[in-house]
């Protein structure tokens, strides 16, 4: 049976953030995702984990000035710096959460900069990111996101991920496939999971269009879910959507699943 966890940044923002491990918790769900962690100490992020018997699944590497409309920083040549502090960083956050894997967002691509060079860039970044997770257990994962939401969006097809992967060299990348992105950039999503079963380490869903959840939008989930179970995925998918009302309300869905 599939397994779901939640994901903090988009649910339960009817309270605030450390009140959301509870809800989570108490609505049956096993495993938390968010964005970032870096606004809270590590250590009080990992007793609200602890308190509620909650796993770590899955935060991201830091990705710039977020407010601002950064959405990562692996393609920009001239923050390669801070690129490699922000491994480190979320590493030590991991760490800390127990969290055994880790997703970076490349970014926008940069204007007025050579193509080579931001590709050359990115490459670098990855290879630089895989080995140092790779020493501690931990997976890093990619995702690309829809150029309609993130215009500019660097990496937004399943197939320019993998390209990258292959260049970079390195066992320890892998796909976090969104099934909200992917829908709305290539369709096809039993075949393109199918495909690439063996490089996805994490999945997330919302359903199409408005993004909310499962049974709101055009993604026949019930047979999708049916088809991952099938074909053999062990891995979480994070909920990563924007309730249509309230988080609770719209939990239907899913709860079949957390018993």
């Amino acid at each position: 049976m599939p397994k779901f966890n939640a994901n903090l940044t988009m649910l339960y923002n009817e309270v605030d953030f450390l009140q959301r491990f509870g809800k989570a918790a108490a609505a049956g769900f096993k495993g938390v995702e968010y964005l970032f962690p870096f606004a809270y100490p590590a250590a009080q992020l990992a007793e609200e984990l602890k308190k509620h018997k909650l796993e770590q699944v899955l935060h991201n590497l830091p990705a710039g000035n977020w407010d601002k409309g950064e959405r990562g920083i692996a393609v920009l040549p001239d923050r390669v710096g801070e690129f490699q502090e922000g491994v480190g960083r979320a590493i030590e956050y991991a760490k800390t959460l127990g969290c055994k894997q880790l997703n970076c967002l490349v970014g926008l691509t940069p204007k007025n900069v050579a193509a080579d060079l931001v590709h050359k860039t990115l490459v670098e970044n990855l290879r630089f990111a895989a080995k140092a997770l790779d020493k501690e257990g931990i997976r890093l994962l990619v995702e690309p996101l829809n150029s309609q939401d993130v215009p500019g969006f660097h990496l937004v097809h399943t197939k320019d991920a993998l390209k990258v992967f292959d260049e970079v060299g390195h066992a320890n990348l892998w796909l976090q496939y969104d099934i909200y992105h992917m829908q709305i950039m290539e369709g096809n999503l039993t075949r393109a999971i199918r495909d690439n079963l063996k490089r996805i380490a994490h999945l997330q869903l919302a359903d199409n269009p408005g993004r909310n959840e499962p049974g709101t939008g055009e993604i026949h989930y019930p047979n999708l879910f049916r088809f991952i179970d099938e074909a053999g995925y062990k891995g979480w998918i994070g909920c990563e959507y924007k309730p249509a009302k309230g988080t609770d309300e719209g939990l239907g869905w899913v709860k079949p699943y957390l018993k």
